[in-house]
């Protein structure tokens, strides 16, 4: 019998599965999704995230971290990730993705977690009681995330379009943009903001940062202000969950050296790690753990 483990998120999920004795049999990657399964289309999305690690055998127990899952028990939820699995519900879990990458870093506690990926949030986990900071959305927050950073290069192109008539001075991160985008005008920006979804805004963060290596003054302004917003995101996490060091981690990370230099200028005082956690693996073995 296998055990599962999948690591949801936005832009991509990754699953992992391993046999009764701990070792990895397969692993692989399957089309993003989230735990927001209010429509057909969502749900629709979240069951093909985890066919993929259905169809390597029969599961005995699935532990799924997933964006978007709420921090209580949503039998709604498990229900559906379970029939997707083909497993029982009471031999499925689903939880916030933040709770699996927390335990994914810190197995015996003690620390907490700063992700910057398609989102951006801190989290830690002491006592049973949650502590989180922001992680609320490209409409409100998620500052320093790869899809805040699509968000904010659209915007400031824009405003420096309008305000000096033209892109002079912005003239890779307007390429970049624009051949991402599918076209100069407005209209292909109008088509491609506001039709994409969240991995599409956050795929937006790549030719941004393009632009930043090769020198544009809009692009590494912010790169630079990423950074400094996960900084923030770590003081925060310290202050609000109490001493510990902050393990930061993430897609955006890795965007250009502008972003983690801007990480370790704004948290000088602070103890940090740079991980690079196996989540759907370390699900996968928080499986079979509960399983016994």
């Amino acid at each position: 019998m296998l055990y599962c483990g999948v690591d949801m998120g936005g832009t991509a999920s990754r699953w992992a599965l391993v046999d009764a004795g701990g070792a990895l049999v397969a692993r692989g990657e399957s089309p993003g999704a989230t735990g927001l399964i209010f429509t057909p289309e969502a749900r629709g999305a979240f069951t093909a995230a985890l066919a993929p690690a259905r169809s390597k055998g029969a599961l005995a127990g699935a532990y799924i971290g997933a964006t978007g899952a709420g921090f209580d028990a949503d039998p709604s939820l498990q229900a559906a990730a379970a029939e997707a699995l083909g497993l029982p519900p009471e031999k499925t879990t689903v939880v916030n993705d933040m709770v699996l990458a927390w335990r994914a870093v810190w197995p015996e506690g003690g620390g907490h977690v700063v992700t910057a990926g398609t989102g951006s949030v801190g989290f830690s986990l002491k006592g049973g009681a949650v502590t989180l900071v922001g992680g609320r959305g490209l409409m409100l927050d998620d500052a320093g995330s790869g899809g805040w950073i699509g968000l904010q290069a659209v915007r400031a192109l824009w405003r420096h379009i309008e305000e000096t008539g033209g892109t002079r001075g912005a003239e890779a991160l307007a390429e970049a943009l624009f051949t991402a985008m599918g076209g100069s005008d407005w209209d292909a920006t109008r088509r491609y903001v506001y039709g994409a979804d969240r991995g599409g805004l956050a795929a937006l963060a790549r030719p941004v940062a393009d632009a930043a290596a090769l020198g544009d003054p809009l692009a590494l302004a912010l790169m630079a202000g990423a950074g400094a917003e996960i900084a923030r995101l770590c003081r925060l996490i310290h202050a609000r969950a109490g001493p510990g060091p902050v393990a930061v981690f993430g897609g955006a990370l890795g965007l250009h050296p502008s972003i983690r230099a801007g990480i370790l200028q704004g948290t000088a005082d602070l103890t940090l790690t740079f991980p690079n956690p196996d989540a759907a693996l370390a699900a996968a073995h928080i499986a079979l753990t509960e399983a016994r």
